[in-house]
């Protein structure tokens, strides 16, 4: 199967937390914020992939989707927005719930990845807005098949995996990434069932643990360190 390379890059606590709202130092999360885009702009790359919980918090600024009745029924099949983009931005959101006030977030033009159950209108939206999307599963997202979609419909050859948790965790459990870039911080955060960089969810089954081999060390300013592993078969 071809599919774009697949690099997750993240920062999280010394204890593996990623939720930098329970750390409650904005100029704090500022700082690494910058750290975490910097180092993510060392990787050349055509596309970075979130989950809908991050994109609507992080990007999409909790716009809603403005339904309304498809014209007629539409097909199941992949829609192209921009057929002339070279980079992308692609939001997991298997229900169709994201919206937006354009077809590009940063300059990156949209690509949503759906499941079959979302309804004509969120579909229609998707349209008017020229927001690119494919579907990848019934009523659960099968990654193997988004990753190939995205290989075949546009030109990603590398993906930046940028969480939250559960979407990395089901790219690692189904054997899809390659390459993890971790930017460890020094934060201790201790919060209660805070997510962390790999969560698999209850519904998958959970396959053995992954092995990492170490590539590279840097210790960065501030007191950050950058971990950059390959995973065993990539």
């Amino acid at each position: 199967m071809k599919r774009p390379h697949v690099i997750c890059h993240m920062m999280s606590s010394v204890d593996g937390r990623i939720l930098s709202a329970n750390w409650q130092d904005e100029n704090l999360t500022e700082t690494y914020a910058g750290y975490f885009e910097k180092y993510h702009d060392t990787f050349t790359s055509q596309a970075w992939m979130c989950g809908r919980i991050t994109m609507e918090r992080d990007f999409s600024g909790g716009v809603q989707p403005d339904l309304q009745p498809a014209p007629h029924p539409i097909a199941r099949e992949p829609f192209v927005g921009d057929a002339s983009a070279t980079s992308f931005a692609v939001a997991v959101d298997a229900h169709g719930k994201l919206g937006w006030n354009s077809n590009a977030t940063g300059g990156d033009h949209i690509v949503e990845v759906l499941t079959e159950q979302v309804s004509d209108e969120y579909l229609y939206y998707l349209q008017r807005q020229r927001i690119s999307y494919l579907f990848a599963g019934g009523k659960e997202i099968d990654f193997a098949s988004a990753l190939e979609q995205l290989a075949r419909l546009f030109p990603i050859e590398t993906l930046m995996l940028e969480g939250g948790g559960h979407l990395n965790g089901s790219l690692l459990n189904a054997g899809l990434i390659d390459e993890l870039s971790l930017l460890v911080l020094p934060i201790a955060d201790g919060t209660p069932h805070s997510p962390t960089t790999f969560e698999v969810s209850d519904y998958l089954q959970k396959g053995p643990a992954t092995r990492l081999h170490l590539k590279e060390v840097q210790q960065l300013d501030n007191d950050v360190v950058w971990l950059k592993y390959r995973f065993s078969g990539a």
